[in-house]
């Protein structure tokens, strides 16, 4: 199995606690990034490295973009339609709101264009109540997988027939059979089982030959699987604890990795956002089209 070695830099010269979900956002030229823990959304400008911070009113575990520029935040208090112009939030509908032992997690749009959002466990040991929920733009939810302990890795092939997801704690990767004019799923299958050793599977992303790049939390590499679950390439990066990759740039070959602070044999590494060119384009994440106006609810409602 091949190592691959790219050269990163850090975009940023702050520390991000849990570093997650980088969205690349092409018609701005934007690299959208959180921080669970601070709890804050951020932007950098792809030419300039300038970055502009969103503070959070909670825990945010991911969030996606909608076709207007503003975004889809999964917040501990659910799905919020956040505008980053004024700083305002709309609650759209919370896929579990008795699920006090979790929180939401990973998140991405997929190509049928609603938003795909998973739950963890949030404390130790992880325990199977976490879920994975497909969310219409008009705020309708579905629950698709259950018994999850920490919901990850959401990717699909460049066709949209197949949709990839990941239990960090399972720990495996799934791949499923994808309707992408409907959304179903169907013919679930293990594609790949990890261990910590080689990197639990944590966010991940697919290149135009439908490679599945999974960021391995525990080994400080992504691991590179062809659609069939070969691993075919392992990248080491200056980060104990990567948490997602994500492609981007005008060639959509730029690699953009977000992490986590870690210690571990005596060496931190602070959360960051690495960036560093590959020999190859990834496949860019679509667009959510923003929910009527009647059917949304304001963030002061939902917090009932």
């Amino acid at each position: 199995m091949p190592t691959q070695q790219y050269s990163f830099e850090p975009c940023i010269n702050f520390e991000l606690g849990i570093g997650e979900s980088p969205v690349w956002d092409g018609k701005r030229g934007l690299i959208w990034f959180v921080d669970v823990i601070k709890p804050a959304v951020y932007s950098l400008n792809a030419k300039d490295n300038s970055v502009v911070a969103y503070p959070m009113p909670d825990s945010i575990g991911s969030l996606g973009l909608l076709a207007d520029d503003r975004l889809m935040v999964a917040l501990r208090t659910g799905i919020h339609i956040f505008e980053p112009d004024t700083g305002n939030f709309e609650f759209l509908v919370h896929p579990e709101p008795l699920m006090t032992m979790n929180r939401l997690n990973d998140g991405k749009v997929g190509p049928d264009g609603c938003f795909w959002v998973g739950s963890m466990h949030d404390s130790q040991p992880r325990m199977p109540t976490a879920s994975l929920y497909r969310i219409r733009p008009t705020g309708e939810v579905e629950n698709v997988l259950q018994g999850l302990k920490v919901s990850n890795g959401l990717a699909w092939s460049p066709d949209g027939k197949t949709m990839y997801h990941s239990d960090s704690r399972g720990p495996h990767v799934r791949a499923f059979d994808f309707d992408y004019e409907t959304g179903r799923t169907s013919n679930e299958r293990l594609l790949i089982s990890l261990d910590e050793e080689r990197g639990l599977p944590d966010g991940a992303a697919v290149d135009v030959e439908g490679n599945y790049w999974s960021a391995g939390v525990t080994a400080g590499v992504i691991n590179k699987f062809s659609p069939a679950g070969a691993l075919i390439g392992r990248i080491e990066l200056p980060a104990l604890a990567p948490t997602m990759p994500c492609f981007g740039g005008d060639d959509m070959k730029t690699l953009y990795v977000t992490s986590l602070t870690a210690e571990r044999d005596g060496t931190r590494t602070l959360g960051t956002l690495l960036r560093a060119d590959v020999d190859i384009a990834g496949v860019e994440v679509g667009r959510i089209t923003a929910p009527d106006q009647s059917q949304r609810r304001s963030v002061a409602g939902a917090r009932r």
